[in-house]
């Protein structure tokens, strides 16, 4: 193995995958990841890509659609940049041969809620994150200038004078510490929806990469808007899977426990924006005090409903729900981290070589909430735009010695240490840091984050011990914020202010050693 590269890549989600394709064509590669290749949320994505493709859209509907998602805080020019650039990444997949779902010879594009048209591409039903990932692998594993570094960690940013120079990293398998040079760094490490009791994301989603940066002194956004997802499986345990928003989008209804629906009570429709139905939803849960409630399609086609969504179905017969019969149990949970690493349209965080982009990255492109599958075109674009750069500016040499190894190894004595600390964590969350936030809840976290900070020695070169700082410095980000944005705006809701404020028209940064600040957008 080398220990110098033109890029390193950390994260095999599509945005790592697809930077990392990219960048094979201008110099050597090294991609990271903590796990194996199939383990990603972008693997996992059940809903499609959005992209103005069809006869009836266009680029500034889409535009639109996606400020109205985003609640008065998008950047403007990031969506701009999102949704044409977007419909030419897309373009691209295709004529390299991407299959997805068509009808009578056309691609066939899907509804889903906040969407005006029907702009949503998927292939293999609901199983598009995993096509479209398995289509880039194609080109990954064959390519001479990538090197896949599987069961590695990032544990640290090699930083010298705000410059970015490499990373150290584990190996957890033959446990070797080690350290990479590149010419530019990209981080691709998702988000952290994980960190919640209930979520729709692999137990990994815990928004390392977020502190890696943090830590590497680099700004930190708009951490209080955490999406949830309206429509995950309820199963009664921590044990969830999405139901995609295709699902409504289909026609799909969501019921009470008497077979009502609800939402139109309060003048909302099944395919509002995520915001909506899952706040919807949580106010009917607290006045009925069940647990659940119910999503219904037995009123729809059965042979469409099981082809279109065929790992649905057959995920959900493992708990005796056949879906186009019976109603299926549901519940808001924890999906997609709006906010994290600041960067720029080109994935430029604020510290030099060091890029951003996807769920990690915050470009400003989602606002306040995320329009439903933005999120693997977001890949596609700022994962181009950011090897663009770089290619282009990251042209000065950082052929310097290479630095002494941190020493980093793993304690097995502290697992059971970290696991109950991460579920006192991910509970507080949770409660006090979901779907509807007050003043007194968002206080009672911080103390109670602060006195578990306090039951426990930090060491950052041991593996759970510097897991349990991530989480603990997270979670003071996530309440923190939510505690200054003294409104309710997309899918940041406060109790104790209802109701958006102009004042708030703004993002809160955070960065290490500061007081978070608001900042004009």
């Amino acid at each position: 193995m080398k220990n110098k590269y033109d890029f390193i890549i950390v994260g095999a989600g599509l945005a790592g995958l697809y930077s990392a394709l990219k960048a094979s064509e201008h110099g050597r590669v090294a991609l990271l990841t903590k796990t194996t290749i199939e383990i990603s949320n972008s693997y996992l994505a059940q809903g499609g890509i959005a992209a103005a493709l069809s006869e009836d859209d266009s680029p500034e509907l889409h535009f639109e659609d996606t400020l109205k998602a985003g609640a008065g805080l998008c950047n403007e020019t990031a969506v701009e940049i999102l949704v044409n650039e977007g419909i030419d990444r897309v373009k691209e997949l295709i004529s390299a041969g991407m299959k997805f779902d068509s009808e009578n010879g056309k691609i066939s594009f899907g509804l889903e809620g906040g969407h005006s048209r029907k702009r949503v591409l998927h292939a293999g039903g609901d199983a598009t994150g995993k096509e479209v990932v398995n289509f880039i692998l194609n080109f990954i594993y064959d390519n001479n200038n990538i090197t896949i570094l599987e069961n590695t960690l990032v544990y640290k940013l090699h930083v010298v004078d705000g410059e970015c120079r490499g990373v150290f990293a584990y190996n957890h398998l033959d446990k070797k510490t080690f350290y990479l040079g590149g010419r530019s760094i990209i981080l691709a490490t998702g988000g952290f929806s994980a960190a919640y009791s209930f979520s729709t994301n692999p137990h990994t989603s815990t928004g390392e990469g977020i502190n890696l940066a943090f830590e590497a002194d680099a700004e930190i956004e708009s951490m209080e808007f955490v999406q949830f997802h309206p429509t995950s499986f309820y199963t009664g345990s921590e044990e969830t899977f999405l139901i995609s928003e295709a699902v409504r989008g289909e026609g799909a209804y969501i019921v009470n426990h008497e077979g009502i629906r609800f939402l139109q009570d309060v003048d909302k429709s099944e395919l509002a924006t995520r915001d909506v139905v899952s706040e919807a939803i949580y106010e009917e849960l607290k006045g009925s005090r069940k647990k659940n409630v119910f999503l219904v399609m037995n009123h729809l086609d059965p042979d469409k409903i099981k082809k279109r969504f065929s790992h649905i179905y057959n995920e959900a017969l493992k708990y005796g729900i056949d879906i186009t019969k019976d109603p299926v149990p549901i519940a808001p949970a924890a999906h997609y981290t709006i906010g994290g690493i600041k960067t720029d349209v080109n994935g430029r965080t604020t510290i030099n070589r060091l890029y951003a982009v996807g769920e990690t990255a915050s470009t400003g492109v989602h606002g306040a909430n995320r329009l439903a599958s933005n999120s693997l075109l977001e890949c596609l674009v700022f994962g181009k735009r950011a090897v663009d750069y770089a290619v282009q500016n990251d042209k000065e040499s950082t052929d310097n010695p290479p630095p002494e190894i941190i020493d980093f190894g793993i304690d097995e004595n502290k697992s059971d240490l970290f696991i109950d600390i991460k579920n006192r964590i991910a509970e507080l969350l949770w409660n006090n840091a979901g779907i509807l936030r007050s003043r007194a809840i968002l206080n009672s976290a911080l103390k109670e984050i602060s006195k578990i900070g306090n039951d426990y020695d930090s060491d950052p070169q041991e593996y759970y011990n510097s897991r349990i700082a991530g989480l603990l410095n997270l979670a003071g980000m996530i309440v923190s914020a939510a505690l200054f944005r003294e409104e309710s705006r997309g899918c940041h809701r406060r109790s104790d202010f209802p109701n958006p404020n102009d004042k708030f028209k703004v993002t809160i940064v955070h960065k290490k050693a500061s007081e978070p600040e608001l900042r004009n957008l």
